[in-house]
């Protein structure tokens, strides 16, 4: 179904792999494409209640494709920028839990796009960086923002100013990452982590990753109301009902859109 992307769902879980191994998983427009097509798929199947991306081989994702960057006019790097733009935040802001594997290199755009998704455990194997600026240009898929806002804003300009590589421990210790754990154990721990996630209530997921996303970017004040808002949403569903119901008679919730 796709030339540069694995993907499978199992009992409700999700699993997209990008796989270019040759070309260290690097996005290009092809890739770009795909990981859009899918995602739109998967905030469209009601089957799909998480989603695990990893990358296959020694890299998560190791940037974008500089080979094909290199021949682009000024117009064309801002489209490919936009067409990036639209799958990191396609992703950022699929109502569904999103978790990233990372199992190697994540540069450039490959470090953009793990920040995309809702959580990080990454392999102690693993390697952080937004290098952008040795090659004469600045993060472009969102970079500049997104990791300002996970490591604050003197870190993330250390890293992107310097282009500093990083490995595992330092973006687990800067905030990068929220689970660091040894290669071999990697997929295991993030399967547990993102079916944990499926097993609370679907209706109440979907609502908090809204309040957190979307409130993260207001003032105290507006945020304050949005998570109101959300919270009469979720409390509202049949899954409140479910939820309480099974806390009090002590027995495990059977959430209806699980």
């Amino acid at each position: 179904m796709y030339e540069n992307i694995k993907y499978e769902v199992n009992e409700g879980l999700a699993i997209v792999t990008i796989n270019r191994p040759k070309a260290m998983n690097a996005l290009n427009m092809d890739v770009l494409s795909e990981l859009l097509d899918v995602f739109t798929a998967i905030e469209k199947d009601d089957a799909v209640k998480g989603v695990l991306l990893t990358g296959e081989g020694r890299a998560f994702v190791a940037g974008a494709d500089i080979a094909q960057m290199c021949g682009l006019n000024a117009l064309e790097g801002r489209e490919m920028m936009m067409a990036g733009h639209n799958v990191m935040n396609k992703i950022e802001q699929l109502p569904k839990p999103v978790v990233a594997a990372v199992n190697g290199f994540a540069l450039g755009g490959g470090c953009e796009l793990a920040m995309a998704c809702d959580i990080r455990i990454a392999s102690d194997k693993a390697k952080f960086g937004q290098p952008e600026v040795g090659l004469g240009i600045i993060p472009g898929f969102g970079g500049t923002q997104r990791l300002s806002r996970l490591v604050g804003k003197g870190m993330a300009e250390y890293l992107v100013l310097t282009a500093e590589i990083i490995d595992a421990a330092e973006a687990y210790r800067i905030g990068l990452v929220e689970k660091l754990v040894p290669a071999e154990e990697l997929m295991e721990v993030a399967e547990k982590t993102i079916r944990t996630i499926m097993s609370k209530a679907p209706i109440a997921v979907a609502t908090a990753i809204s309040a957190i996303n979307n409130g993260f970017d207001m003032d105290m004040k507006s945020a304050s109301v949005f998570e109101i808002e959300t919270f009469t949403a979720a409390f509202a569903s049949e899954d409140k009902k479910e939820g309480m119901t099974a806390f009090l008679e002590k027995r495990p919730a059977e959430f209806k859109n699980k």
